[in-house]
């Protein structure tokens, strides 16, 4: 396992570039928009030009869209979309696989328990090194790992899942409002005033 991690390794940086992602992406489009229109990629793509078509439309009804400025968006939702889609595959394909290796470990099958292990040890010891230096002398180990690492009743030191996901949120957020503020000081784009037709105009 550990030559298949040292040989996969640069294929795993290229396919973690942002950029050969969207070019991904943009080949998919590509593949899509020239299949048959009967076959299952060519009904995709008929669903794909609908929703994005929708959508355009939508954000007409708030922003004047021109020729370029319709265009640039039709092509843009497209791509952010099937990356979202796509996205959303390899996260459900990574929890199958590591799913599939912790059945596999748990049973021995074909007697790879030791090596699964032995990998998740060393990742797990590479890990812990870090944590460990700056543990004080004063402070025994055991205490140590109990309070930041390993709790004693098993828990995660880490928030529930939606707890996490509510600060990400708002982080997102705050981002999103304060490059709204800068846009609406610093350019002649009134990116705030859209938003506050865009909240106000379904309420009418």
């Amino acid at each position: 396992m550990g030559a298949i991690r040292l040989i996969a390794a640069p294929i795993r940086s290229i396919v973690r570039s942002r950029l050969f992602q969207v070019a991904a992406v943009v080949v998919i489009i590509l593949l899509l928009q020239y299949a048959n229109e009967n076959s299952p990629a060519g009904l995709i793509s008929d669903g794909l030009d609908k929703v994005v078509e929708a959508s355009v439309q939508f954000g007409s009804e708030f922003f004047r869209l021109k020729t370029f400025t319709k265009s640039v968006l039709t092509a843009g939702l497209m791509i952010v979309y099937v990356y979202f889609v796509c996205l959303l595959i390899l996260f459900l394909l990574r929890q199958v696989f590591r799913w599939t290796i912790d059945v596999i470990g748990w049973s021995n099958l074909f007697y790879l328990r030791n090596a699964i292990a032995r990998e998740r040890g060393i990742a797990a010891y590479r890990a812990w090194v870090p944590f460990e230096r700056i543990r004080p002398a004063e402070i025994p180990q055991e205490k140590w790992e109990a309070a930041f690492a390993w709790p004693p009743d098993n828990k995660p030191p880490y928030p529930p899942l939606a707890i996490r996901l509510l600060r990400g949120l708002v982080g997102y957020l705050i981002v999103i409002v304060a490059a709204a503020v800068l846009i609406q000081v610093f350019t002649p784009f009134p990116v705030i005033t859209w938003i506050g037709e865009f909240i106000a105009k379904p309420s009418r």
